[in-house]
């Protein structure tokens, strides 16, 4: 990285005030057209200017025939047109004062002789004139923060908004992680695709992540970095208040082998990247799945929790499974203190298993899952997180059982995770009663199990020294 594009300040590529759209179009299937769309289902409130050599009125903006037409420059201009007239369109951002620049096309480094060719007249361009590039070959920014709701980006949809972010090195990756937070509703509110990274790559966009006191956690997908010891040294430091989570590819050699083709991964092998990931305060998610169950988790437990977990479950069998994926993942199942095991005991039916995972028979309605939530919540000190599974049997109606869980959710002095199995009739309304309480609901116990062991990573994590 040049001298002239080392960015102290991102704030231009997150808030800008003001920017301009170069290519913009009233076809939303165009990228142009897509981006200024964007812009606008986002809600930006800041100056936007369509450029289009045709002028006139796009999506009832008048828009600019060149950037030579502004009074003044814009803060970000995002350069959406055919790759073989960026450089010009570049060179004439520089010329009218223009310092930020997002390109989101390909057709650069990556793209044989002629794309090489035209990197390099890029790179000599932002050299003379000190300008600072994200991008190219990206997908763009989103920022859905407090003062600012920028949407740089041809991609479909926007995330539901929240202190969550991710930085990815996969374009399809940040579209897939929009659509899951969408259905999931989980609160990711910043999402930015790195492409080609000519200055901004993943270790820039964490630095200025981790000064936002609005960004809670910040998701990565991460095949390579120009310099991994700045980028492991900058997340060690903000691991200690931000969870980080990483879904680094390389666990096997045909995917290193596919890493290095698609952005030329830094690391030599899948143990090389988990010392990467103990040095720097990572947790390292094992899959896309995990990417996704982490952002979930994170979204009600920001700062994660311990790993002391009691499972309790009105079925046997769907007990040991969670048993065994929260041990696999590091979570502490510990005996149940004498007190709250005789308590037990003296009231559940005799064939009920008092230990760890809590057994309380299928017929278990709302008052012996309440009795048993309550006894464990008072003595809450012996645990970190309960993981509870709800199994729904022909014979119980699951209502007020939702009703009685949620009402003593909302008092709990520790975190709770909530599965349900069967045939779901009122699912819906289940899951978001719990949810509104403030409990992570699963349709999948392992998933909940797995929750639970990455946000204890993070919680182990910021409590070292």
């Amino acid at each position: 990285m040049s001298a002239q594009s080392n960015p102290s300040d991102l704030t231009p590529f997150f808030a800008p005030r003001s920017v301009a759209v170069v290519g913009a179009s009233a076809r939303p299937t165009s990228s142009g057209g897509a981006v200024l769309h964007m812009m606008q289902k986002a809600g930006y409130t800041g100056k936007l200017v369509p450029v289009n050599p045709k002028g006139g009125t796009l999506l009832g903006i008048e828009a600019l025939p060149s950037l030579r037409a502004l009074d003044a420059p814009v803060d970000l201009v995002v350069i959406a047109i055919r790759p073989d007239f960026i450089v010009d369109a570049v060179r004439e951002a520089a010329d009218t004062g223009h310092r930020h620049i997002l390109i989101l096309p390909g057709g650069f480094q990556e793209a044989g002789e002629e794309g090489q060719a035209r990197q390099a007249a890029l790179d000599d361009l932002a050299r003379e004139k000190g300008l600072i590039i994200a991008g190219p070959n990206c997908g763009g920014i989103i920022h859905l923060g407090k003062e600012s709701r920028l949407a740089a980006t041809f991609f479909r949809d926007l995330p539901p908004g929240g202190p969550l972010a991710f930085v990815s090195q996969s374009g399809a990756l940040a579209e897939e992680v929009i659509a899951h937070a969408q259905i999931q509703n989980i609160p990711i509110g910043t999402v930015v695709s790195v492409g080609n990274s000519m200055h901004l790559g993943v270790e820039d966009h964490l630095v200025h992540l981790g000064k936002d006191p609005d960004i809670s956690a910040i998701l990565l997908y991460l095949e390579s970095a120009r310099d991994m010891e700045a980028l492991a040294e900058t997340a060690q430091k903000l691991s200690k208040t931000k969870p980080i989570i990483a879904l680094i590819p390389g666990r096997t050699e045909n995917g290193l082998a596919a890493a290095r083709a698609h952005t030329g991964a830094s690391a030599d092998s899948d143990a090389a990247i988990e010392d990467l990931c103990r040095k720097a305060g990572i947790v390292r998610a094992r899959s896309l799945r995990d990417l996704h169950l982490a952002a979930k988790g994170l979204g009600f437990f920001p700062k994660g929790f311990g790993k002391r977990a009691l499972i309790l479950s009105n079925s046997g069998g769907p007990g040991v499974l969670a048993a065994d994926e929260a041990t696999l993942g590091g979570l502490d199942l510990v005996d149940l203190p004498a007190a709250l095991a005789a308590r037990l005991k003296a009231d559940l039916p005799p064939e009920a298993s008092v230990r760890n995972p809590l057994d309380l028979l299928a017929d278990a309605r709302e008052d012996r899952f309440g009795f048993s939530l309550e006894a464990a919540l008072d003595h809450a000190d012996a645990f970190d997180v309960i993981l509870m599974i709800h199994v729904v049997p022909f014979m119980v109606d699951a209502t007020p059982v939702i009703e009685r869980l949620s009402a003593l959710a909302k008092t709990a002095k520790r975190p709770l995770l909530h599965s349900m199995m069967g045939t779901l009739e009122h699912g819906r309304a289940w899951f978001d009663a719990m949810e509104a309480a403030q409990v992570p609901m699963f349709s999948n116990i392992e998933d909940m199990a797995r929750t639970a062991s990455l946000l204890a990573r993070c919680h182990q994590i910021a409590q070292k020294d």
